[in-house]
């Protein structure tokens, strides 16, 4: 197994003192806890620190170590001494039950297995170090897409832990959110101090907020622009038109103009989803919608257009 250098880890010094081992700690365990830091490596950090400061915290599990210290490299190969046990250097009951912190060999082999874990998180050993701030709580909110053009406040219903007394409970908040004008799906709402609460003294956590956009019956989105269809007849594709059409803000005049096929696109500027820096455009696609003929008189008004406007549009395929 590998040696490690508990100091290195912390970043401090040999003959730190416990207040210096304390800030360390703490410092690199907010940078790194895996609820907040986007290291792919936090996770395995974040345990290191936690490990380096459990023995570094106790006075006798930091006298043992340093005995060792002094003649090892960090990542050298690491066997205790024959005969080695860390009750005859302490006199401390060494507990036989199973690691359930994800200690390492290394700190097995010097100090035991570790004392079982009684919650279900991985990190709440750590955590409980970390008293000055709680938990960031991260959650999806699904808003329109009227409510992004527009921007809105929206109330909430949060499930978030509260301290009673010694207690830790989880009681239901409501909360007012600010949606800004223009955000994208995929983006964050930060809402300050509304996360859990450490279980000691000390400030709450943050909430995240993840936009989702519910789906629209109308228009589908591509970061800021808007798409949508709009059916016309023939006459007006083939005459053009002055068209009413639907945006997020109301509907609007369009010009067709004569000659219009399907699949043609119109851009209506700044229709989409704008904000105070950003500008999002609305694209209307053309479809022509053909008229059934039920009637003789439909019939033959479609005889006389195939007689006096031949047309052909498929040439271009060769058959």
């Amino acid at each position: 197994m590998e040696y490690k250098d508990y100091y290195k880890i912390l970043g401090v010094a040999k003959d730190a003192s416990q207040e210096d081992i304390k800030r360390a700690y703490r410092k690199l365990a907010r940078k790194y806890h895996p609820d907040v830091s986007k290291d792919p490596e936090a996770e395995l950090r974040f345990k290191e620190i936690g490990e380096a400061y459990e023995v570094l915290k106790d006075a006798e599990k930091r006298s043992a170590y340093d005995q060792f210290g002094s003649n090892w490299r960090n990542g050298q190969d690491f066997k205790p001494p024959p005969g080695w046990d860390f009750r005859e250097f302490t006199g401390s009951h060494r507990s036989t039950g199973a690691s359930q912190h994800g200690f390492s060999d290394f700190f097995e082999a010097l100090f035991g297995q570790s004392r079982p874990r009684t919650t279900s998180s991985p990190f709440s050993f750590f955590d409980s170090e970390i008293i000055d701030r709680g938990r960031d709580i991260r959650a999806k909110l699904t808003i329109t897409l009227e409510e992004s053009f527009r921007g809105a406040r929206r109330t909430i219903s949060l499930a978030r832990n509260v301290v009673h007394g010694s207690m830790l409970n989880t009681e239901t908040t409501s909360l007012q959110v600010t949606i800004p004008q223009g955000i994208l799906e995929g983006q964050q709402i930060r809402l300050e101090g509304q996360g859990d609460v450490a279980m000691e003294a000390g400030r709450r956590g943050d909430l995240f907020l993840e936009i989702v956009f519910d789906s629209h019956p109308l228009f589908t989105v591509s970061q800021r622009d808007v798409t949508m269809t709009l059916p016309v007849t023939p006459w007006e594709a083939a005459l053009g038109a002055n068209l009413k059409v639907p945006t997020l803000g109301g509907p609007v005049d369009l010009k067709l103009p004569a000659g219009s096929q399907t699949g043609k696109k119109l851009r209506l500027k700044g229709k989409g989803l704008s904000s105070k820096n950003h500008t999002g455009d609305q694209y209307v696609i053309i479809s022509v919608h053909t008229p059934k003929a039920e009637t003789d008189r439909q019939k033959e008004l479609y005889k006389e257009m195939a007689k006096i406007m031949p047309f052909n549009p498929r040439t271009k395929l060769g058959v």
